[in-house]
């Protein structure tokens, strides 16, 4: 469409200064005369673009020209910078150095940085992080990846996969891949993943459009519903953990929450670090687990 390629033209010239006709058309695929009718369609919108023949001509901005006074609102501007502020803390690959570009297209325009996001965990250490921009270069280059798996029932498995997306989801990455040893598609959370490797192997798989990443949970998962009672010196915690309408003050003071969960180890660890200010109404097998394993615990001291 017209109107994307003049945004795109106007970005183009931006990032490289002085550019020619013939540059433009053969970038955009479209004829010199397309190229003069779009420049005179961005000039009569206010955009001042130079045009000037001869040598050391050709087309540019003029100085001091700011994108931030004509394409994009100073809300939209917002958007744009945030997105990256997230991008940069997920470690994503040059967001630093897009983030500084953007500023200073966008010059004064940004009101002071209110927004920090930090998507490491407390006292995380940064050998242990995966590295996205790892993860980036395989799914783009169709590198077969290889690592250690440990599982909510802290299982560890060799893997070997295709990976196809990298998806973030529920305050967690997650990678999503053709795993080799299963014999299909995947998702594997990358807190769990150790020992990532990128091997030369290439593949051709692509990710099928009809791939949900949603369904592919509710298809493999048949969750639970817990329902809990909470003491009320507990209380500070649970609107930090659950969602407001899973959580209700019941008449005798306690906590009430009704709460989707897989009933693994890793489930039963985390309810018992609310110690004595949980309990399990049911289902009984979820009650059954945590009470063998805290007798279990108090046999460690007995």
């Amino acid at each position: 469409m017209q109107i994307e390629r003049l945004v795109q033209m106007v970005f183009y010239i931006v990032n490289h200064g002085h550019v020619t006709a013939k540059e433009l058309s053969d970038f955009f695929h479209v004829s010199t005369r397309t190229i003069y009718r779009d420049i005179n369609t961005l000039t009569i919108a206010g955009i001042p673009i130079l045009s000037a023949k001869g040598t050391g001509g050709g087309i540019s901005l003029m100085d001091g020209y700011t994108i931030d006074k004509s394409l994009l609102s100073k809300g939209e501007q917002q958007s744009v910078f945030q997105g990256l502020q997230i991008l940069q803390a997920a470690k994503y690959p040059d967001a630093e150095t897009a983030l500084s570009k953007i500023s200073a297209v966008f010059r004064n325009a940004l009101e002071p940085k209110w927004l920090a996001v930090d998507f490491s965990y407390w006292g995380s250490d940064e050998k242990e992080k995966i590295k996205i921009s790892d993860l980036q270069y395989a799914i783009l280059n169709k590198h077969v990846i290889t690592f250690h798996y440990f599982n909510s029932e802290c299982n560890k498995s060799e893997r070997a996969i295709e990976p196809l997306q990298l998806v973030f989801k529920s305050h967690a990455w997650y990678i999503v891949g053709y795993c080799r040893y299963k014999k299909e598609i995947r998702t594997f959370r990358l807190s769990r993943i150790k020992h990532l490797q990128i091997v030369p192997e290439i593949f051709e798989r692509e990710l099928p459009p009809d791939y949900s990443l949603t369904s592919e949970c509710k298809g493999e998962y048949k969750i639970p519903v817990l329902k809990l009672k909470f003491s009320p010196e507990i209380a500070y915690r649970l609107f930090d953990e659950f969602q407001e309408n899973q959580v209700r003050l019941g008449d005798d003071g306690n906590y009430y929450v009704s709460a989707p969960y897989e009933l693994n180890n890793w489930t039963i660890h985390y309810l018992l670090s609310f110690g004595k200010h949980v309990e399990i109404i049911e289902p009984e097998t979820a009650r059954n687990m945590l009470r063998k394993r805290a007798a279990e615990i108090v046999n460690i001291y007995s």
